[in-house]
């Protein structure tokens, strides 16, 4: 019983993750082509989720500095892509520089559709593990009638 529910809390994790992954792809799709964002007034950065899985979890416990038990991954920040940004001609643009160009977001469409694609099948796989772990739990609670 216990198991099953240690199941349960890993694929809703694997569920978090792959959400919150959706929604960074999508925040980076929405501002590909912004040059100046309101933080900093710089072009927009690609950003990217960040995960730790209960792989370190296992050497810690394995060392004995283990404080309490994670399942499945967990978030821990979102970071910024640090590759350049694009430099695209456009003297007419409004933050063109002198020579003409303008700082375009170092986001790829190409790169973050085929991560969309990546994402969304993740996260069908854990809708079906999911169920089918909901599935053997409703049929175990029939064989005790």
């Amino acid at each position: 019983m216990i198991n099953a529910l240690k199941d349960l809390r890993i694929s809703s994790s694997g569920l978090s993750a792959e959400r919150l992954r959706m929604d960074t792809i999508a925040s980076n799709v929405v501002n590909v082509n912004t040059t100046r964002t309101e933080k900093n007034g710089q072009p927009y950065r690609r950003r990217f989720p960040v995960f730790q899985s209960n792989f370190q979890n296992t050497l810690d416990k394995a060392t004995g500095k283990h404080k309490e038990e994670m399942l499945g991954v967990k978030a821990i920040g979102i970071k910024e892509d640090t590759s350049p940004l694009r430099r695209v001609y456009n003297p007419s643009h409004p933050d063109a520089g002198k020579d003409g160009y303008v700082l375009m977001p170092n986001v790829n469409i190409l790169n973050e559709m085929a991560d969309m694609i990546t994402a969304v099948r993740a996260y069908e796989a854990n809708v079906t593990a999911l169920n089918s772990q909901k599935s053997m739990f409703l049929k175990a609670l029939e064989i005790g009638r």
